[in-house]
């Protein structure tokens, strides 16, 4: 059975985006280049960044599309093109990447979670906050510099304590 993605227009989705390489501490020791990379993707298709964190070899993110698109397979494609060309070609590639011209940076496909209501929302907007304590990359949420939290914080979305409980808004 092949997997189907779902796509709605104006869809708000959670995203696990992972490097070939899970060794590889690639995305943070060239997170200027993968913040470009997004910033470029985000001024020529545009999506809101609901949440987001870079841990060394993969990333989260809620992202949330404008009411007539559905298109986050092609935001992707580009922020992942964008950011590998911009890296020096240094990684071994296998014969199946050589043939297909790929950079071997990547693996070929995402995870995406379409959001089905506001807990579903809260549960992965925490998940991705918290995901640096989960992967014992720091011992307070507040101590990874390549969150959303940070922006969170600042909104009183979050209290600077936070560490996983469980947060629900009502709209």
């Amino acid at each position: 059975m092949r997997y189907r993605r779902n796509y709605v227009a104006g869809g708000t989705y959670f995203f696990t985006v992972n490097l070939l390489n899970r060794q590889s501490a690639l995305l943070v020791e060239h997170i200027d280049v993968l913040r470009e990379s997004v910033r470029w993707v985000k001024q020529q298709q545009p999506f809101y960044i609901d949440a987001w964190v870079v841990l060394p070899d993969h990333m989260h993110a809620v992202l949330t599309l404008p009411d007539d698109d559905h298109d986050y397979s092609n935001r992707w494609r580009e922020i992942k093109k964008r950011f590998s060309k911009s890296l020096p070609k240094t990684e071994l590639l296998t014969d199946s990447n050589r043939r297909k011209g790929e950079r071997g940076i990547w693996q070929r496909r995402f995870w995406e979670h379409t959001i089905c209501d506001e807990r579903d929302f809260w549960h992965h907007v925490n998940y991705v906050h918290y995901n640096p304590m989960k992967h014992g990359l720091v011992n307070c949420v507040i101590d990874w510099p390549y969150s959303s939290f940070h922006r969170a914080l600042e909104l009183g979305i979050y209290q600077s304590s936070w560490c996983g409980e469980e947060l629900m808004f009502e709209s």
